[in-house]
This record gives structure tokens, C-alpha cells and sequence, in this order.
């Protein structure tokens, strides 16, 4: 399964499981959030590391350029859609 796969996978958990969302969530408190969190989810049996998140994140957000305004460098920037360490904390919120 590719990391977003695995993603969604977790997400859906925590949207089950109250103490695997507050595990999560607390990995916004740490010295480095990412790294922490991609560590807890290798504790949940997800093999997510940070440079799978940002690859992902960035294979995302290229797609998602490429298929807007006719692709290419004048697509607009959009902010945060390339972190996904972040859209998957904003969706547990």
C-alpha cells in the first residue's frame, strides 16, 4: 500500500479509536512534529516515514498543479496543499 493509502488507512482508525487520534494529535507538541509523528505511526503498524510523507505530499500537489490552469509554472501556489502532515492533523480536528 503507498503511503497515502496508508494515510487514509490510519486516519479512518482514528476517527474510531479516540486514544489513537490523541496520540496523534500530541505529536504537534514535540521538538519535531513530523519526524514524532511518522514514529507513532510506526508504533500503529504504519510504515510512514518523513520522507514518504513529504514525497507524497509533493507527487500530490504536482498532479494537482498539472491538471489546473493548463499545468506548468504559471499555476497559482496553493499553500499547503504539499504538506500532508498537516492535512492529516486538520482532519482530525
Amino acid at each position: 500500500m503507498d503511503t497515502v493509502g496508508l494515510l487514509d488507512e490510519l486516519q479512518n482508525r482514528a476517527h474510531r479509536e479516540k486514544w489513537v487520534r490523541e496520540a496523534l494529535l500530541e505529536t504537534r507538541n514535540e521538538k519535531n512534529p513530523v519526524d514524532a509523528f511518522c514514529r507513532k505511526c510506526q508504533e500503529l503498524g504504519y510504515p510512514i516515514y518523513v520522507m514518504d510523507l513529504i514525497h507524497a505530499g509533493e507527487e500530490f500537489y504536482g498532479n494537482m498543479r498539472r491538471s489546473t490552469n493548463g499545468g506548468g509554472e504559471n499555476s497559482p501556489k496553493l499553500d499547503g496543499e504539499d504538506d500532508f502532515y498537516e492535512l492529516f492533523m486538520a482532519s482530525l480536528m
